[in-house]
């Protein structure tokens, strides 16, 4: 996918001495002798992690510097400077150095220099959440790489980049979905699982994203990427996994992006959700007795609504801390809920302070004919507690199982 920022060259800095950099990797200080200077792309390497999209390292094609070694290099090497500015209203979102945690040059001639991240850490994100629209909004990223140390060489090369040009954002698995927009103008993304030899009708996942991930404005107007969606959390990537996709014997991945929320006019959104899944069944070989629907918060919210107004059409349904709760009036009244013939699985966090879940998924529950349900207590996944809300990260990890059943085997079990 060709990148959505900028590029920059940016001129180096030297620094520290050549025999501590050669020491690090076993070359006499004699290795380092000075050549002429040249300029080295950089790619950005992005990975969605439980807590949104975030960069985590930086590679440097330095493929012409010629005579470099492969092994770690010093994380004094280089300085990395990152800079975030968000395309709704231009405000700068972080300005700062990101810490480097490794250093290591491979046999293609290309460095990789590791970055911290996790959930928490400042000025990783590629996106910023926008309180006073309640939206994520992807961030415009700037990288400065300044090399602090030369490099350690064979014989001839190059111990000092000069400057470096920053390229592409690479997320392999946000950039494994296909960009699409329906006849009617609503944004979806398309995974297209590999098929060999005879192409067999396959199933299809649809993922409804929470309310952070929509347009704003009026139709989307002042912003609706068609990204934000994939790149916020992994409920749309965790059914595209490996594990998943052999879990259903291979599953299209299809994840809308409504132009605002879906709670704001749930009638008017089930019709074009309805637009889209026909556009990508009429196109691909999918199996319409393997549709199964899923989303979180607001998209839980919309799941619900997609089987109450469809039954019959969905082989399962997994509402994620979901809403049906409103006022003066229910989102989905009792009625509907009693009425729902759909195999249901909801997933919630006792602590979900965004969402009451006893007064939604609890009360959604025990309205719905042998639905199942998974409570937490917390969101915690890998020793990091989360907010409440965020129980979706379950179920992007299939986490949830029932009599021994995982939810993606339980899904991949429904159909028509």
């Amino acid at each position: 996918m060709s990148s959505p920022f900028p590029r920059r060259a940016v001129l180096t800095a030297g620094a520290a001495t050549a025999a501590a950099a050669a020491a690090t990797v076993g070359l006499a200080p004699a290795a380092l002798a000075k050549g002429p200077e040249r300029s080295a792309p950089f790619s950005l390497d992005a990975e969605v992690l439980d807590g949104g999209e975030q960069i985590v390292s930086v590679t440097i094609d330095a493929t012409r510097r010629g005579g470099l070694p492969t092994g770690e290099l010093p994380t004094s090497t280089f300085t990395v400077h990152a800079r975030g500015t968000d395309r709704l209203r231009g405000s700068v979102a972080y300005d700062l150095d990101r810490a480097v945690t490794a250093v290591t040059a491979d046999h293609h001639g290309r460095i990789t220099v590791d970055l911290e991240h996790g959930f928490g850490v400042d000025g990783a994100s590629t996106l910023a959440y926008i309180g006073s629209v309640g939206r994520n909004v992807q961030l415009d990223l700037e990288y400065t790489i300044t090399q602090n140390e030369p490099l350690p060489l064979h014989g001839k090369g190059v111990p000092q980049i000069s400057s470096f040009i920053q390229g592409d954002l690479v997320s392999p698995e946000v950039d494994a979905f296909t960009s699409h927009v329906s006849a009617s103008g609503t944004n979806y993304r398309l995974f297209s699982p590999a098929q060999r030899g005879k192409k067999a009708e396959l199933p299809l996942v649809v993922w409804l994203h929470g309310g952070g991930e929509g347009g704003v404005g009026k139709g989307g107007a002042d912003y609706y990427d068609n990204e934000t969606q994939l790149r916020a959390n992994r409920g749309a990537l965790g059914p595209a996994t490996k594990e998943a996709q052999e879990l259903f014997g291979g599953a299209y991945v299809v994840a809308p992006q409504c132009t605002s929320a879906w709670m704001a006019d749930g009638d008017a959104f089930e019709p074009l959700i309805d637009e889209i899944i026909e556009e990508v069944a009429a196109s691909h070989r999918i199996d319409r007795d393997r549709v199964h629907v899923t989303g979180c918060s607001n998209g839980g919210y919309m799941t619900l609504k997609m089987i109450v107004e469809n039954p019959g059409a969905f082989a399962s349904a997994v509402p994620i801390c979901c809403a049906v709760e409103g006022r003066p009036t229910p989102l989905v009244s009792d009625e509907q809920l009693e009425a729902v013939t759909t195999p249901t699985w909801l997933i919630a966090a006792a602590n979900d302070d965004t969402i009451n879940p006893q007064a939604n998924s609890v009360h959604a529950h025990e309205l719905i004919d042998e639905s199942i349900l998974s409570l937490y207590d917390t969101v915690t996944w890998e020793g990091v507690d989360y907010p409440g809300h965020w129980s979706w990260i379950y179920a992007a990890r299939n986490d949830p199982s029932h009599d021994g059943v995982s939810m993606w085997e339980w899904m991949a079990e429904q159909e028509l």
